[in-house]
This record gives structure tokens, sequence and C-alpha cells, in this order.
């Protein structure tokens, strides 16, 4: 069986086709720039297979769409004979507010309530909704597509965890709760720490830390998700790479009332010039503080400090709130690459008897280990797989359909 797994923004569709005999990734790519002039970049993982990087015009997700087939099918770059060998299409969608607990068949009752969570993600869920409907448009109405939600995983999480103290008619009547982001990636290096560590994921407490230029923190206690440091949106939580993280509406007000901000403007500089870009005022790029620090800007060590308490603050909350710890998990661009961000996060865990093996740290992008044998709790790096959930459980769908 061949699915594609689509992740389409508003001006970008990401896409990986993945054979689930053996789960191989067949070909791999990126549309840019679609409704502006566009690019594509495809590389195929078949021998004598090259790959592409050029412009070519993408009025629209249709034209996206369109390309990605042709290059999948072309002699030259192509790793199909035909469109016809492609039995489902798995998309990633960001919100699926409370509607959603787990993935399904998209059906027209299905793309409504997707479309009614538009307004808790304004940027990502309409960029999902238009790479279903170019597909359907591009592929027929006979191929199957399946959603897969960022937000499912997380509605486990109790009332205590997930409700904010406010009137309470505006969760009743408005939604307004803790609904979390991650939760493929959060529930992808959960099941693969399980294998790691040899236990039933069940018998498990683990903290994932998913860590890049957005980032959260998920506890996950017998396979479920029972906190997560993203909250109605993807703003609050950790220090991130533009974004403002935790912060106190009264501050907001203040600001905006003193510079005399819209809520748009204001909604622009906490989403886009905070975080440790706002703090360094250099980069929102860890790679980019990193040197600024070790050369003494001062900002950007304050900047990278922040993120790294944060994280550990927000660990020792979740090791608190489930009364216990067996891993902690990081992963994503900053968890899986960044051994001093790892080492300094890990310094704030020797209550907890984890030891660092600096050997192991130092390693990059790989599956391992980075605790001593003795450590009580397990340190690991898990590179996260979003695109590989999305392709098993479009596979499970299609099995008990």
């Amino acid at each position: 069986m061949k699915i594609l797994v689509i992740n389409a923004g508003s001006s970008s569709l990401k896409y990986q086709l993945v054979d689930m005999d053996g789960e191989k990734v067949l070909a791999q790519g990126l549309c840019e720039r679609i409704g502006i002039d566009g690019h594509l970049k495809h590389k195929p993982s078949i021998d004598g297979k090259q790959k592409f990087d050029a412009d070519v015009s993408l009025p629209s997700h249709s034209e996206a769409i369109e390309a990605v087939i042709e290059k999948l099918t072309s002699k030259e770059y192509g790793v199909l004979n035909s469109m016809s060998e492609i039995n489902a299409v798995g998309h990633r969608v960001v919100h699926g507010g409370e509607y959603f607990n787990s993935s399904v068949l998209i059906n027209d009752e299905v793309l409504n309530a997707i479309e009614a969570c538009t307004p808790l993600a304004p940027l990502h869920n309409p960029a999902n909704i238009t790479g279903i409907v170019a597909c359907k448009k591009v592929m027929g109405e006979s191929v199957p597509q399946i959603a897969v939600f960022d937000t499912a995983f997380h509605q486990t999480i109790p009332g205590k965890a997930f409700m904010y103290a406010l009137p309470y008619e505006y969760y009743e009547n408005d939604k307004v709760r803790r609904y979390g982001f991650h939760g493929t990636s959060h529930r992808y290096v959960s099941a693969r720490a399980s294998d790691m560590l040899g236990k039933p994921l069940e018998e498990l407490k683990l903290i994932s830390c998913h860590m890049g230029n957005g980032s959260s923190i998920c506890a996950i206690e017998g396979g479920n998700s029972v906190d997560t440091s993203m909250g109605f949106t993807p703003l609050v939580g950790l220090p991130m790479g533009t974004r403002c993280g935790q912060m106190d509406a009264g501050a907001i007000q203040y600001l905006m009332k003193k510079h005399g901000y819209s809520i748009d403007e204001m909604l622009h500089i906490l989403n886009k010039k905070s975080g440790v870009l706002g703090i360094s005022g250099i980069s929102s790029d860890f790679r980019d503080l990193d040197e600024a620090a070790d050369k003494g800007n001062e900002r950007a060590k304050l900047a990278l400090d922040m993120f790294n308490y944060w994280v550990a603050k927000t660990v020792g909350g979740y090791a608190a709130a489930m009364n216990g710890v067996d891993a902690i998990i990081f992963t994503a661009g900053i968890g899986e690459n960044s051994k001093s961000t790892r080492a300094d996060i890990c310094e704030y865990f020797t209550y907890l008897g984890c030891q660092v093996d600096e050997q192991a740290n130092s390693k990059r992008g790989e599956e391992i280990f980075i605790s001593t044998p003795d450590s009580r709790v397990k340190l690991i790096v898990i590179p996260t797989n979003e695109e590989i959930v999305i392709a098993r459980d479009t596979c499970d769908i299609l099995d008990k359909k």
C-alpha cells in the first residue's frame, strides 16, 4: 500500500510518498511560494532517479498537487508508474477542536467540522483545507483522504489541566480551553521510547520535549497525554523562536494602551517578534544564538538561559503532576541536534537522579540514550517522524474501511 502524506501551508506544501510494505519513503519534497511564483524540490529515494529543484509555476495548491503527481510518475524523477498506485492521501490537519480525538476518513461532514475549527487556527486550518480540496480535485473522489490532527492526541487531557479559570460559559459556549499541539510528534516519540525502554507504554510516565522553532512539552502517562504546555493557540508555554510563550495579559493591555497597538499588531509582535528573537535581538535560530553567546553576547546568552529554564521548569511541573517520571525525551530540530541545549537543561534534573553521558550527548540526530546506565530517570533523544504516524493512521483507517 502506498500512502501520500501531505502537509499543506498557506503558501507551501510538504509531501512524502510512503510504501507501507516496510514503511519505506519512496520520495519526498516541498512546493514553495504557492500563489506567488512557485518552486518545487523533489527527492526520490530510488537509485537511478534524479532530484528536481527548480522554479515551477504554482498559482494554487491544485497546480502544486499536479506538479507533485507529475514528478512522482515521471520517467526521470518518478517512483510510480501512474497516479493510480497511490492508495490514499493522509493530511496533517492542525486543529480538530473537540470534534476529533483520533484520525478520520474525510467526508463532507468532517470537512465542515475542520472548517468550523478555523477560528481556533486561522493560519493553519484554511491551508489544510486547501490541501484536501486540491487533492480531491486532482486525484478524484475515489482516492480516500484521511485527516490526522495535531490536537487529537491531547483530547485525553483531564479538565483540571485543560480548563482556564475563566467564567465557565467561555468554555461552554466558545470552547476556550487548552488544546495543545505537536500531538503527532509526541505520540510518535512516546511509542519509540516504550520500544527502547522495553516496557509497555501503558506502564510508563514520560515527558516529551518537542523543541524546535515552535516548542512544546507533553506529559504522557500510560500512553495518554495528560498535560501539555501549548494552550488555546501555539503562542503560550515556552519562549520559542519568535513566540513569547507565557505572558501576563495585563502586560499586553498595558503595551497596547501605551503604544496604541491594535490587537492584530500586538499579536504580530507576540507571534513573530518575540521569543528568543525578541530577547536576543539577533536571531530565532538557536545555532546563531550559541555562536553569539560563545562570543560574549549577553542577550543571546539570556535568551538561551530563559528557554532552558522554562523547559526545565515545565518538565519539573509535569513530573509532579504524574507523581514521577521514567524518561525524558528530546526531539525536533533543537532537541535532536543541540547537545549544549540538552546538557544545560539536564543540569536542572539532578534532583530526579538524572546523569548525562557526555559522549552519548555529543551525537546529533540519532536515536540514543544520553543518560548514564545508573541514571534513575532515563534521558533519550528520538528524532521525530510525524509523517510515518500520518501514513500509519491512514493505512489503519483503510484496513477498517
